[in-house]
């Protein structure tokens, strides 16, 4: 009977306590929502939007130069810099110069081009680029079915490697085949949380529909695309890096849907990348069709040095040749 007595009293005294504390104290307020931190913007931004008026080259369509959505975080590498790349894979011969030759020979001649660039445009810095292709497209399905075939670790250390020998940075690109970017890109954060690193998607191995890569011209949705850039730019946030480059390879109407819904990030750069292979006449109406035609933010133009010979004039276009382009490519490759 005490026990009971005594836990009515208790419970008494915290009915009261808490009257007392409504009328004699202010509620206690719920705690407010964590705000996000807007990016520290410190480039100077005028300077950023005469960059971007010379790479309009004149044009006065009005398509060009883009109106800046929003301006980098500091360290961005684009427009100040033009980047001029070696694409391929170190386990093949046929998918670029990248894996034809080794190393010193890979950097005697990547330089070469390099010094072209240097001559072409003296006003913009050059800065080498090693393009791997980390995860490869297949035409016979891997061991889960999605026919892509993820590089092991040990070859992209390897294109790491040789990057560092040449104060390059590296763009890794990935061909989702029959997979997507979700499953994919996140497979490679060890490596586009190093400040060096970059990313490239390649919108023909993108197989939505369940075709075999190479049979079709895949494609990829501006979600896509947002998805990564989104991915890249909570990269930079967290591990307080310069701006992240996207890559994103292009050379039909239909590899590239929803263009006008691409988002743009301050910590992140997105290039347009003529993929398309052929003679010099068809390469520039690919340009001016698919690039140039429906912008985003920064312009690339690819060259292979055994396709662009095979239909007459049987030539590659050069770099003079590329100056003359409406908007002047931020990133050149060679295959």
């Amino acid at each position: 009977m005490k026990k009971i007595i005594l836990l009515i009293a208790i419970t008494f005294c915290f009915i009261l306590s808490g009257c007392q504390q409504e009328k004699g104290k202010k509620p206690i307020k719920e705690p407010q929502a964590q705000q996000v931190e807007k990016p520290v913007i410190i480039i100077d931004t005028l300077a950023y939007q005469q960059k971007l008026k010379a790479l309009a080259n004149g044009d006065t369509t009005g398509l060009w130069p883009i109106k800046a959505r929003h301006f980098p975080i500091t360290g961005a590498i684009l427009p100040y810099k033009r980047i001029v790349a070696y694409y391929g894979n170190l386990y093949s011969k046929k998918m670029g110069i990248l894996g034809e030759y080794p190393p010193k020979e890979l950097w005697r001649r990547l330089n070469v081009e390099v010094n072209v660039w240097k001559k072409a445009d003296p006003s913009t810095p050059v800065q080498p680029a090693i393009h791997y292709i980390a995860a490869v497209a297949q035409g016979i399905p891997m061991k889960d079915g999605k026919f892509c075939k993820r590089m092991p670790a040990v070859m992209i250390d390897s294109a790491l490697a040789i990057a560092k020998m040449g104060n390059a940075i590296v763009f890794l690109d990935v061909q989702v085949a029959q997979s997507n970017v979700r499953n994919e890109i996140p497979l490679l954060e060890k490596y586009l949380k190093m400040p060096q690193v970059h990313l490239a998607i390649d919108p023909e191995f993108s197989m939505h529909d369940g075709n075999i890569p190479g049979h079709k011209i895949g494609s990829m949705d501006a979600a896509d695309i947002n998805y990564c850039s989104e991915y890249l730019a909570g990269l930079v946030k967290k591990y307080k890096l310069s701006p992240k480059i996207l890559i994103v390879h292009r050379f039909t109407q239909g590899m590239v849907k929803n263009y006008k819904n691409i988002t743009m990030h301050p910590e992140v750069q997105i290039i347009m990348n003529m993929d398309g292979w052929g003679e010099p006449i068809l390469k520039h109406s690919t340009y001016i069709r698919y690039i140039y035609k429906e912008p985003v933010q920064f312009t690339g133009f690819k060259l292979f040095y055994k396709n662009d010979l095979k239909k007459a004039p049987h030539r590659m276009l050069t770099a003079v040749d590329l100056m003359k382009l409406k908007p002047l490519p931020s990133y050149i490759q060679y295959q």
